[in-house]
């Protein structure tokens, strides 16, 4: 994992990830601990037996993996989670604001020309705002 990815989880109790197969890409996403534990809570804003909120616990939490750091900083990636992202020796770790993705490189050169492509098409723009 990146150095500077490592070092803004120094404060947290659980020095590693939470990972899971991507929804929308063949690749596997992942959050910090407490970022986890935010999307717990939105969770509480389903109704507790609703499908909705069944659906979307087991497609997150049902299928993340808590991985921790090694002394090196790495984390070895559970080979069912390589098949499913095509990772075989090298990965891209593509960090997005509060969440990362992790690519097999190839894969993620072309989700990035595809994303770069949609924003221009669209004209999509950030959303004005104050950042907090």
């Amino acid at each position: 994992m990146p150095a500077p990815f490592r070092a803004a989880l120094a404060d947290q109790s659980f020095q590693g990830i939470l990972l899971f197969r991507s929804h929308g890409h063949e690749c596997l996403e992942g959050f910090d601990f407490a970022y986890m534990n935010e999307i717990g809570a939105r969770l509480d804003h389903f109704d507790l037996f609703s499908q909705e909120q069944d659906d979307l616990a087991t497609a997150v939490f049902g299928d993340s993996i808590q991985l921790s750091f090694d002394g090196d900083g790495r984390i070895t990636l559970p080979a069912e989670l390589m098949d499913y992202a095509g990772i075989a020796d090298r990965a891209a770790f593509v960090g997005l604001g509060r969440k990362f993705q992790i690519w097999e490189p190839v894969a993620f050169d072309a989700r990035r020309a595809a994303a770069r492509e949609a924003v221009r098409t669209k004209g999509m723009t950030l959303p004005k705002g104050s950042v907090s």
